[in-house]
């Protein structure tokens, strides 16, 4: 049971991470660049929330699964 709360704080916290990058991003304005296209502003919007929903759904997991 123990590898599968690790599993749960684990991806929680890189999902966090994301959306969190993602913010910062929306909060500057910087530029990202994949493969030479433009990503616009409002990708890293969707991100935020998804990221963060699944940042949410991993942390709730890990405490339902302790």
């Amino acid at each position: 049971m123990k590898n599968r709360k690790t599993y749960y704080q684990v991806t929680s916290l890189v999902f966090l991470i994301i959306a969190v990058l993602h913010g910062i991003r929306l909060l500057y304005g910087w530029d990202a660049f994949i493969a030479g296209v433009f990503v616009p502003l409002w990708v890293s919007g969707v991100a935020v929330i998804i990221a963060g929903y699944l940042a949410y759904r991993g942390y709730t997991w890990k405490q339902l699964k302790s």
